[in-house]
């Protein structure tokens, strides 16, 4: 036999064995979002367009809340993956759903008390004798009375006016409410470009307390547990689509726009802008969760009565699966 015979004669032989073999299948997961597509969301969908799950043998299903909120459905296994904020989680976990925080979206705090300029509004004082868009939460409640107590304000001189799904500009338009707790990315940001001159306060700079992680990504503890390489693995994909997002602001916005058409473009650009340097800030690596900044937190629900008991930090959050 002829070494060029025995060699085609080899080949056939093992490709044969090869394509014998069943391929894998990829694993399906399914993340929750918090509310509609925006660039909160910009990293997952730059992972999933960029092929970073599906490098990882990972089939990962996008879906919007539902009735029961997102940490309830990660906490019984209805989703493996779910996008909530540590105010929210904290108090699911003091309720004993099932849930840890894997990552943190955005390093700092982006949210605060939005307003028009002409409002005469310069500290949470000058709230007094105004009108505050509510969805009609008692941590809404609870975060306003504090930081007005901390610059002298009474806050039952504020007229609570509940808005249900009234968007910030459309509010400060009508005159609907005079001020409201936004997320400066979206929609102070969209506000702006509607022609709206506004003012702005940050949480994060009225007190250290609400420098929290909003929004963060959870899993259930079950699923931490019994697959770890899976989250990792998730993770690890999610983590390539943030950082694909800090480098790339235009393009990632190119990408966001593809999954979710209907939104502004001109938001989806403005806000990504200014959100990409964002989402790793001052953290050592994209995800990174500070004990401190859970400890904090957790310590100020536990004391305006949001949870019965302080919540275990260990089982709170872990930085584990992002770590590079």
């Amino acid at each position: 036999m002829s070494r060029k015979l025995f060699i085609g004669i080899l080949l056939s032989a093992l490709i044969l064995t090869f394509s014998s073999i069943p391929c894998l299948s990829a694993e399906k997961v399914t993340l929750m979002l918090d509310w509609y597509p925006n660039t909160n969301h910009s990293g997952i969908y730059a992972a999933k367009e960029l092929g970073f799950y599906k490098k990882a043998n990972i089939s990962v299903k996008i879906v919007q809340p539902s009735k029961l909120s997102v940490e309830q459905l990660v906490g019984i296994g209805k989703a493996d993956f779910g996008i909530s904020f540590q105010d929210m989680a904290s108090m699911a976990m003091g309720k004993g759903i099932p849930i840890i925080s894997i990552a943190a979206i955005i390093q700092h705090n982006t949210s605060g008390y939005g307003f028009l300029k002409t409002s005469d509004i310069s500290t949470p004082k000058d709230f007094e004798g105004k009108k505050y868009g509510t969805w009609g939460t008692d941590i809404e409640k609870a975060t306003l009375r504090y930081v007005m107590r901390k610059f002298g304000g009474d806050i039952s001189k504020v007229k609570f006016v509940n808005v249900g799904m009234l968007d910030f500009a459309t509010g400060l338009k009508k005159g609907v409410f005079d001020f409201q707790w936004i997320f400066y990315g979206w929609e102070g940001i969209a506000a702006k470009l509607k022609g709206l001159k506004i003012g702005y306060i940050p949480l994060a700079k009225l007190d250290p307390i609400f420098d929290y992680y909003t929004p963060i990504i959870i899993t259930s503890r079950k699923l931490a547990k019994n697959k770890p390489n899976l989250v990792r693995k998730f993770m690890q994909a999610t983590a390539k689509g943030y950082e694909f997002a800090i480098a790339h602001p235009k393009k990632v916005a190119k990408i966001l726009l593809k999954y979710s058409p209907e939104l502004d473009k001109k938001v989806v650009y403005a806000s990504q802008a200014w959100l990409s340097p964002r989402y790793k800030a001052d953290a050592p690596y994209w995800g990174y969760q500070k004990k401190e900044v859970w400890e904090r937190y957790t310590t100020w629900l536990f004391k305006e009565g949001f949870l019965k008991k302080k919540i275990s930090l260990e089982e709170a959050f872990t930085n584990e699966f992002v770590k590079p």
